[in-house]
Order: structure tokens, then C-alpha cells, then sequence
């Protein structure tokens, strides 16, 4: 973990598929020393409709225990789970998360969508770890919220084990394949595909945003947390200071 301070001065309550292997060790390298991590996981082992849809039965369940550990934002950190049923199931599961936790709640799509907006970008180049199927969902979700996808990509996987065994050079592959003149950002979707450490070269050499899902659910949860301090290192987004 990065150094800020040797005070604790917050906590994240994070929910993470059961089988996702990369996204806590991502967090764990951008936080500072005075921000905290407390992880709850939710039973997934296949990126597949049905698989994906059980996962959501136990967040309620497991987003208040992490209250009970004085979180100050309960996250769901899983990019398919937050956009299976289109435009505004992220905001009915905050919902839920909210009402279980008694917290500040965000998803990893809800992050995305906020992210984007931000940045004020509109057209986006999007690699996935997903079979078509999935991929499709996450384009219509993507679409609708207002984002045009002039390009994408997805590597077709269903096993989430093996997703989180890829290197970080399929990231960086797949980015350069992806992108085009037309994107204005690349985004990378899926939380426990290794990419967070090679954003910001990836951004050097394309001269554009590139955005991955672990990225963009850290960023907001610092963001709702009340945590003011850019994270360097991490790519653009994280670099910027929240306001």
C-alpha cells in the first residue's frame, strides 16, 4: 500500500465474487496507508447469466456484515453482476445495499457511468474478459446510460478462475487491439482481469484515457468515502484529487 498518513482515516467495504482473485490485490497496491480494506465475498465461479444472477441473492446478506466492521462505503465490486438487466439495475442494487448496510453504496457499472461522466467522454473503445453474451449486455447497458461503443472486444471466458490467471500483458494487448482514432477513452471491463498497473503507460502511448472497471469502482468508492487525495500511478483518473 501506498504511504499518506499512519492514521486510519477510512474504510472500504468491499463485495467481490467469490472466485475474483485480482481486485482486492489491485486495491491493496493504490491505497494509501490511512484507507483501509474489508472484503466480503459472494458465491460466482462462471461469468454466465445464471451464475451471475445467484451471485446477486447474497449481497444483502454480506453487505451488513461489512457494516458491521464501520465501513464508510459498501462497494460492489463486480462489472457483470451490476449491468445483467440493463439501464438502472446498478441504482436498484445500491439500493439494496444501502437499506442492508445503512451505508453510502456504489456498484462497479455505477462507478463507470460516474467516471465516464466525468471526464466528459462519450465514445469509447471496450475490451472485455467475456463471451458474447455478456459482452452484448454490457454494450446495451452502456449504450443507454448515453455511451457509444464504436468499438469492442471480448476474450470469451467464462471461467472466473482463469480470468484472474491472465497477465497484465493481455490487458495491454488488448487495449492496443481495441482502440481506434474514432474512441475517445479504452475502457477495460471486468474486476479481476490484471490491468490497474498498466494504465498509465497505456494512456502515454495512446494519448487518451484508458479506464479499467477496478480503476473506476476504487475511485468512486474513494470518491463517496470522502476521501480527498489523488492516488498516483494508477492512470488519470485515480490521479486527480476527488471534489
Amino acid at each position: 500500500m501506498s504511504d499518506h498518513s499512519s492514521q486510519v482515516s477510512k474504510r472500504i467495504g468491499l463485495l467481490v465474487p467469490s472466485s475474483n482473485s485480482t481486485v482486492e490485490v489491485e486495491f491493496y497496491r493504490a491505497l494509501p496507508s490511512d484507507v483501509t480494506l474489508h472484503v466480503a465475498r459472494c458465491y460466482l465461479t462462471k461469468i454466465e447469466p445464471a451464475s451471475i444472477a445467484r451471485l446477486i441473492e447474497d449481497i444483502d446478506r454480506e453487505a451488513g456484515y461489512l457494516a458491521s466492521a464501520d465501513v464508510d462505503v459498501v462497494v460492489l465490486g463486480a462489472t457483470a453482476p451490476s449491468f445483467l438487466r440493463g439501464k438502472g439495475y446498478d441504482r436498484e442494487l445500491i439500493a439494496r445495499l444501502s437499506k442492508a448496510s445503512g451505508k453510502p453504496a456504489t456498484t462497479t457499472s455505477t462507478a463507470l457511468l460516474a467516471a465516464l461522466t466525468a471526464l466528459g467522454l462519450k465514445k469509447l473503445a471496450l475490451s472485455t474478459a467475456f463471451k458474447s453474451e455478456v459482452n452484448d449486455i454490457a454494450i446495451k447497458f452502456l449504450g443507454d446510460n448515453g455511451f457509444e461503443i464504436v468499438a469492442s472486444s471480448g476474450l470469451g471466458m467464462v471461467d472466473n478462475l482463469q480470468v484472474g490467471r491472465l497477465g497484465p500483458q493481455t490487458a495491454i494487448d488488448a487495449v492496443r487491439a481495441v482502440d481506434t482514432c474514432e474512441a475517445e477513452a479504452v475502457v477495460l471491463a471486468c474486476t479481476n482481469w490484471q490491468s490497474m498497473g498498466v494504465l498509465q503507460e497505456l494512456e502515454k502511448e495512446l494519448g487518451k484515457p484508458v479506464l479499467s472497471t477496478s480503476q473506476v469502482t476504487l475511485w468512486h468508492a474513494l470518491k463517496l468515502a470522502g476521501y480527498r487525495h489523488g492516488l498516483k500511478g494508477f492512470g488519470g483518473l485515480l490521479a486527480q484529487a476527488s471534489t
